[in-house]
């Protein structure tokens, strides 16, 4: 059930960071992958700074927060 919850966070988190980085996304099917992708990163991320993620909503902006750094890094990537 963890890994259930664990990519619809990551769903949620890539179709919001798609609205926030207007522009710089692959669509809604592509933002939802980069979503669970960043779930990952952004639980890394928090892990680096010492930050715990506890329960649905922490979750969630650790995997919003990476989806952003995700579609930031793919962006600049993008632009050469």
């Amino acid at each position: 059930m963890d890994i259930v919850l664990f990519l619809v966070i990551g769903l949620i988190a890539g179709w919001v960071a798609g609205q926030i980085m207007k522009g710089k996304g692959f669509g809604l099917i592509g933002n939802l992958v980069v979503g669970v992708i960043g779930a990952f990163l952004g639980g890394f991320l928090f892990g680096l700074v010492g930050i715990t993620t506890g329960g649905f909503i922490g979750s969630l902006i650790a995997a919003l927060v990476g989806a952003i750094v995700l579609l930031w890094i793919v962006g600049l990537v993008k632009k050469k």
